[in-house]
């Protein structure tokens, strides 16, 4: 029996794609070994999976990162998404590679898949010399002829001055990279032994060279000419719906209102930005004299913390999209990528307020698939997500996009595509 090594980094946006991947390897008949943090452990052993802690990594809880690592606060600004970068991206990666290594050692892996930031992954699989397969968890961020260098708030260019534009800033971006993330990148490698990464190359060497499993569709990201070949879009990874799950008493009020002719808004921040001053509050705020039915999750918090609700409103600390969205016309969110997948996948327009990592990035994907609008802010004010919220009701074009992409959404296979490629690659090396 094969054995695989699936690693992803303890959020929960990347441990439900992951997840996704390992259930459907356990599926096939693959011994999966999952190395992840200790809170997401039972996500991958009820997939299917064995579980290999992060021991030389250092673990930590995505809701409270300041708690492990200060210097990231709230993670937000310059400030927070740097120290992100430098001590939970990079400082935990040859962590994990020592991990991995150690188990390999113990019992060989025939092939390791990992999570693209999860960067023990890669170390590992090019020190142990084999094929190793990336999931890219976020929109690509691979560096492109015909687009601005990713994390620029710019949308790609149309035409020469654009393009010469573009052009421009990938260079500023090569030297940012030289002077940045190189010397964090290299620390990382010679802590394994391993060289230097190619100068300026930013997180470009850090997707397998083998395979590439990005989530997403053509027409949700961007067109690339030069896109490698072994790029594959899986479109959106999702371990199957819970059974069982028990639903919050208002919850027939969602099919009469829209029964009724009054949209279902639906308003999340997700798991890992959950202050409600930043997005909730706001929209509830937005919303509260507009007729609308809105649904709002915590990501946690019990829904005391929004305080008093205004009677078209209701709160829950999670509730799974699978059985919501279906009942949904629009959702405000501040932008995680499988969340906007989610919504995608099941036609449902967008409001994105993305701030931080790589939110800004999926907001603007929204806005230039058509599938939603991009409020350019993440501390957005009431007035302007209402007036968002009522243009995307009120226009059927960004509905029938997000149609359009549903239907790609579904072709491109999810987890039974990835395992597919996976198991392609497994029969090559072997």
């Amino acid at each position: 029996m094969p054995r695989i090594l699936v690693a992803s980094l303890p959020f929960a946006g990347h441990v439900g794609a992951m997840t996704a991947v390992a259930g459907e390897l356990v599926r096939r008949g693959h011994e999966v070994v999952a190395h992840t943090g200790a809170k997401y452990a039972p996500r991958f052993t009820t997939a299917g999976a064995k579980w290999l802690a992060w021991s030389q990594a250092t673990d930590f809880d995505d809701a409270d990162l300041a708690a492990t690592f200060p210097e990231v606060g709230d993670g937000k600004g310059v400030r927070g998404g740097k120290a992100n970068t430098e001590l939970v991206l990079f400082g935990t990666g040859a962590g994990q590679a020592e991990d991995i290594l150690a188990e390999a050692r113990r019992e060989p892996f025939d092939l390791i898949v990992g999570d693209h930031l999860a960067f023990g992954a890669a170390l590992a699989g090019e020190v142990l010399g084999m094929p190793w397969a990336s999931v890219a968890v976020t929109p690509l961020s691979l560096t492109s002829r015909d687009l601005p260098p990713a994390g620029m708030p710019v949308l790609p260019a149309t035409g020469p001055v654009g393009r010469a534009r573009d052009a421009v800033l990938r260079g500023l971006a090569k030297a940012a990279y030289r002077r940045f993330a190189d010397p964090m990148h290299n620390r990382m490698r010679s802590a394994m032994g391993l060289g230097p990464a190619p100068a300026g190359s930013g997180l470009d060497s850090l997707y397998s060279p083998h395979l590439v499993l990005a989530q997403g569709v053509p027409g949700l990201e961007y067109h690339r000419g030069d896109l490698p070949s072994h790029f594959r879009f899986v479109g959106r990874l999702a371990a199957a719906a819970a059974t069982g799950t028990e639903l919050p008493p208002w919850w027939p009020e969602l099919a009469a209102a829209r029964a009724e002719g009054r949209p279902v808004v639906h308003v999340t921040q997700g798991t890992l930005d959950v202050d409600p001053n930043d997005l909730l509050k706001p929209a509830i705020s937005g919303l509260a004299d507009r007729r609308v039915l809105v649904v709002c999750t915590t990501g946690g918090a019990p829904p005391s913390a929004l305080g008093a609700l205004p009677d078209n409103v209701r709160a829950a600390s999670f509730l799974p999209h699978d059985l919501l969205l279906p009942l949904v016309d629009v959702m405000v969110t501040n932008g995680g990528w499988g969340g906007v997948l989610a919504a995608v996948r099941a036609g449902v327009p967008l409001v994105v307020a993305g701030a931080s990592l790589d939110k800004p990035e999926v907001a603007r994907r929204v806005a230039w698939s058509g599938t939603g609008v991009d409020l350019g802010t993440g501390r957005p004010g009431a007035s302007k997500v209402s007036r968002a919220v009522l243009q995307v009701v009120s226009q059927p074009r960004f509905r029938q996009r997000a149609q359009e992409l549903s239907v790609s959404l579904t072709a491109a296979g999810g987890a039974d595509a990835a395992g597919g490629l996976l198991e392609g690659l497994l029969a090559a090396r072997r």
